[in-house]
């Protein structure tokens, strides 16, 4: 605003003073006007507008509500690259509470919070937890024109997507197919699927899990459904990781090390792959599948500053903990990390959309292309067909698996 009030100030400066001298100077005389002082000033009135409505473009913002570091490390470490990337001035990050199913009017009141900066053009939500389309509600109201990404969204689809004007998501339906053949293709005999009441009221997290049990019994996988702690409960994620690090090994002595695993829960992850190395047992993905997920932490894995946001080298890291375990071949992921995805490239697209680089609020030619840049891969992509019902603006991905 500043800088829009200086330049406006010097074009009344510049006026004004061509305006005094102009009359001041031929009064009572018959000079000609100065033609070439006065292009001149004519010129530099027009840079000066040109650098007002520059000033003014350049006020925008893009607002990224994510996970706290414990809940999921590389959603927030996405955010941050993002506001690297653009400056702190244009980028805004807050979290949602690490207990959110309790405290939702936190996390209405964080994102109520971002959108009241009139500058703020685009909402990025991931993940787009329970409480996510009250809190988008509250944003509308404040600001009716407001881009929103939901990415990961833990709420039905028909909620959200008449709430978010862009959702992103896995495809659950496709991963309800893949992973148990995944396992398969990793020797697995027993498939573990671990989850939870709360995840399981989600239609497509429920979904999944069925189809992951058909699956199984095509494919001649014994399919075992079993209950873990809610991280969001009563136990907290320490309590829930507990039971992890001391189910898995209980599993395995009851159906032997050809067993895979598989929850849908993030904070789960870091003792699923604890206990599945130890134990020698089978990882198909994570429930959020990227080499960041889980693995550097389950593997002890320390990254230098020099290689922060080095896939290749996470990537490799993992792969040398896994094989020194001898357990080379029965554990994967996603080569590209989705989450991260779904901030980083949804931010390009929601500066793409500021600047007028889109048609309209979706655009999926665009959404794919910020995809594969990001992913540097090609970006299996659909929009969701959930009994008969498609959403138009729902996408969901589906990448290769990278074996360790």
């Amino acid at each position: 605003m500043l800088k829009r009030t200086t330049v406006l100030l010097l074009v009344f400066v510049l006026v004004a003073s061509f305006a005094l001298t102009g009359c001041g100077g031929n009064a009572g005389t018959d000079d000609p006007v100065d033609v070439e002082e006065t292009e001149e000033v004519e010129e530099a009135a027009e840079e000066t507008e040109e650098a007002a409505e520059e000033a003014a473009d350049d006020n925008w913002k893009i607002a990224i509500m994510t996970g706290t570091v414990v809940q999921n490390e590389e959603e927030y470490r996405a955010a941050q690259n993002v506001q690297e990337k653009y400056g702190e001035d244009h980028v805004k990050i807050m979290t949602y509470p690490a207990k959110f199913m309790d405290e939702q009017e936190t996390t209405i009141s964080n994102v109520v919070s971002m959108v009241s900066d009139p500058d703020v053009k685009a909402l990025i939500f991931v993940q787009a937890i329970p409480g996510a389309s009250a809190a988008i509600e509250k944003a509308r109201e404040i600001n009716p024109d407001l881009l929103v990404i939901a990415g990961t969204p833990g709420e039905d689809p028909k909620m959200i997507s008449d709430k978010a004007d862009l959702v992103f998501a896995m495809d659950e339906i496709g991963m309800g197919t893949a992973i148990p053949e995944q396992a398969k293709a990793q020797g697995a005999e027993v498939f573990v699927h671990y989850s939870f009441p709360r995840h399981m009221s989600y239609a497509l997290l429920s979904a999944r899990r069925d189809l992951m049990k058909e699956t199984c019994e095509e494919i001649g996988l014994e399919f075992v459904d079993a209950t873990a702690p809610d991280p969001t409960g009563d136990a907290g994620v320490s309590g829930a990781q507990q039971f992890i690090l001391e189910d898995i090994p209980r599993k395995v002595d009851e159906y032997g090390k050809d067993t895979a695993f598989f929850a849908t829960n993030c904070s789960l992850q870091v003792p699923i792959i604890s206990a599945v190395l130890e134990e020698g047992a089978i990882y198909p993905q994570p429930c959020c599948p990227s080499p960041y997920h889980g693995f550097p932490s389950a593997l002890g894995i320390e990254i230098p500053e020099d290689k922060r946001g080095d896939l290749d080298f996470v990537i490799e890291a993992s792969r040398e903990k896994i094989a020194e375990a001898g357990n080379e071949g029965r554990m994967s992921t996603w080569g590209v990390p989705v989450a991260m995805m779904f901030i980083e490239a949804g931010a390009d697209y929601a500066k793409a959309y500021i600047d007028g680089e889109t048609d309209g609020k979706v655009d999926e030619e665009v959404v794919r292309e910020k995809f594969e840049t990001f992913a540097d891969t090609s970006v299996g992509m659909k929009l969701l067909d959930e009994g008969g019902t498609k959403y138009d603006n729902y996408y969901m991905v589906l990448l290769d698996f990278l074996n360790y």
